[in-house]
């Protein structure tokens, strides 16, 4: 015979069963994007909008975009299965993939990210060469910051320039298009960062190239990706990416998303495109 107070714990548990069931079931229904916050939060969310539209549509389910304030959130959350995907810069993959014992996947890149590159600018007409620097105030991005920082401070220090001990002072702004403002506002003489951004303010001309220009351009370097969990069901995987890739500029949907994303077009990535990255980044005591 079942007592009566049996009987409800079993309700009781069947009830919780079903409710924690349906939540995540929910749950399940939302696939979560994040970015490294490497622009303004707002140009952020610009260039999201079209892609989270689409991606929906390719899905089958609600895609939502989730700010993170910044670059090691972004990390962070994909390690910890918050979001379901991540807009990667290499280094920025590289910490991902240390942090989670080598479980995040990235998936796809730009062409552009084949051959990536960043610039040096300055407002300073004495200011040609890197040697140019010593005893100057500089600006990078995010200390986590790939194009912005790691990749700068690699070719600086093959250039025979130590930033920590030959500026003057070492400044970080947080975002590629901060250090183009406190280059031009003369918070300080020269900056580094990420040439698509500085290639999109000269277009939109943003910044007055009179007084603000790039007087250095590093060889080329693998960068950005996006960026999944190895614990991501198969299938959703092979769906995501197949979406990326069919991005085609030939469409007003595709012209539009590859033109806020920057891209010609994605292409596949691999975790192998990034040893250089890891390796500069160990070099430089930054992993």
């Amino acid at each position: 015979m079942i007592s009566l107070s049996s009987s409800r714990t079993r309700r009781a548990l069947m009830a919780c069963a079903l409710l924690a069931f349906g939540t995540l079931s929910h749950a399940q229904q939302v696939f979560r994007v994040t970015a490294i916050p490497d622009e303004s939060p707002t140009e952020l969310a610009r260039k999201a909008g079209p892609l989270v539209k689409y991606l929906e549509s390719k899905l089958g389910m609600k895609v939502e975009y989730t700010p993170v304030t910044d670059y090691a959130a972004a990390v962070e959350t994909l390690v910890n299965r918050k979001v379901d995907m991540a807009w990667f810069g290499g280094f920025t993959f590289v910490q991902s993939s240390v942090r989670s014992g080598g479980k995040t996947i990235p998936i796809v890149q730009r062409a552009e990210d084949e051959k990536f590159r960043s610039v040096f600018i300055t407002t300073d007409p004495a200011i040609q060469t890197l040697a140019d620097l010593k005893g100057k105030d500089v600006s990078f991005g995010s200390q986590s910051s790939t194009s912005g920082h790691l990749m700068p401070r690699s070719f600086l220090l093959e250039a025979g320039v130590n930033p920590d001990k030959d500026f003057r002072r070492v400044a970080f702004s947080g975002a590629h298009d901060a250090t183009i403002a406190a280059v031009a506002s003369g918070k300080v003489q020269a900056g580094a960062l990420n040439i698509s951004v500085w290639e999109k303010f000269v277009a939109d001309k943003k910044v007055d190239t009179s007084k603000v220009r790039a007087f250095y351009t590093t060889p080329p370097y693998y960068d950005y990706n996006w960026t999944v969990h190895a614990d991501m069901p198969a299938a959703t995987r092979e769906k995501l990416t197949a979406a990326l890739l069919a991005l085609d500029p030939a469409t007003p949907e595709g012209a539009e998303i590859l033109k806020l994303q920057r891209a010609s077009k994605f292409v596949p990535s691999k975790a192998e495109n990034y040893k250089g990255i890891e390796a500069a980044a160990k070099n430089a005591g930054l992993l």
